[in-house]
């Protein structure tokens, strides 16, 4: 190409790392925030990003163009040579009002917002991102309901019969030549997900990868969301629809993966987290404001909730003296679910990659 190729990118905290990588016209304000972003992880982001852009062939340098809204997206469809897209809607309109466009991106896997077949019926390869925070979302999911059936939170370093006392539990020892001695800590109440149900609301990219990993654990999985899946999908990810009444009443588990939006905030209210069955625990890895504050806390009063883990929190940073803190069957974290920031920086490598082999195809 003779002029850099023009990337019209959907506005995304993460997504725009792009521009910093693709466009050298990008801000040094902007690029400085990035590499403050990463930098627990990736000390040396200059030359991380010099890597990046010679692994992407004619990709780089780019005039990257970032849209806000539906609108800003088509008004700059004409001139683009590739998109990126996120929710953004692709379909035969927006296909329309480009001559140039090469490659559509879609930032994740779920592509309901990119008309598949008007793409291959005008030659527009649609590409897909399996994001590595999804994944790394979905295993802390799984450890959050490791650490409250297993007590970890509240068990890890207590070796001692003074600390194990201390702690208020009546440590022992068994006479070994008649029972293995097992248990001596004499520590009540650890599950197992094992033949246990898990109820996720939400099967989006983050919802699949965890009904995968549960179901791996042996446990039955519901779901419940506005649309249901085709058997086949279901078959795929290994869940089973749900009404959301239904799904509260049956899991043992409750694990929350939605967007936040005016639909979803306090979805759980007291109302809703009154159907769930007694003693049943609740994960929240998605946004803390999709389940009500004061309901989780009555209802960890009462002891109807058996345990509540929250990633990220109700206030960023937290607060030392957060009520939450004072119930052993709750796991507080600080935003950690989409770490390590290699996710992002791998997941960017591959998609400048991809593009840059689409551009020069």
């Amino acid at each position: 190409m003779s002029e850099p190729p023009v990337v019209v990118i959907e506005d995304d905290p993460i997504i725009r790392l792009l521009a910093v990588v693709l466009d050298p016209n990008t801000s040094a304000e902007r690029h400085a925030a990035f590499a403050r972003f990463v930098a627990q992880d990736l000390p040396d982001f200059d030359t991380w990003c010099e890597g990046v852009r010679k692994s992407g062939g004619p990709l780089y340098p780019a005039d990257v163009r970032l849209a806000h809204s539906q609108e800003e997206f088509r008004a700059a469809l004409p001139s683009a040579d590739a998109a990126i897209v996120e929710s953004f809607q692709v379909g035969p309109d927006e296909l329309a009002l480009s001559d140039r466009l090469r490659a559509i991106q879609k930032y994740g896997t779920i592509a309901d917002n990119i008309d598949l077949q008007a793409c291959l019926d005008r030659g527009v390869p649609v590409l897909t991102q399996r994001r590595r925070a999804n994944v790394a979302t979905a295993e802390l999911t799984i450890g959050l309901m490791l650490a409250l059936a297993k007590k970890l939170h509240r068990v890890s370093g207590l070796i001692s019969v003074e600390q194990l006392t201390s702690a208020g539990y009546s440590p022992t020892t068994f006479d070994r030549r008649y029972t293995p001695n097992a248990g001596w800590a004499r520590i009540s109440g650890f599950r197992v997900l094992y033949e246990s149900t898990l109820g996720i609301v939400g099967l989006g990219e983050i919802g699949r990868e965890v009904s995968v990993r549960a179901a791996a654990f042996g446990m039955r999985v519901l779901y419940y969301q506005r649309h249901q899946l085709p058997e086949d999908e279901e078959r795929r990810w290994q869940a089973e629809y749900a009404p959301l009444e239904r799904l509260l009443e049956q899991s043992d588990w409750v694990s929350i993966q939605l967007p936040l939006t005016s639909d979803t905030r306090s979805m759980l209210n007291a109302e809703r987290i009154g159907q769930m069955k007694p003693g049943a625990c609740l994960i929240n890895t998605s946004r803390a404001e999709i389940v009500e504050r004061e309901a989780v806390l009555e209802a960890l009063k009462s002891g109807r909730l058996g345990g509540f883990a929250l990633d990220p929190l109700y206030e960023e940073p937290g607060r030392a003296d957060d009520p939450m803190l004072a119930f052993e069957n709750v796991v507080l974290t600080p935003h950690i679910a989409a770490q390590p920031r290699f996710n992002t920086l791998k997941d960017t490598e591959e998609i400048v990659v991809r593009l840059g082999r689409a551009l020069a195809s």
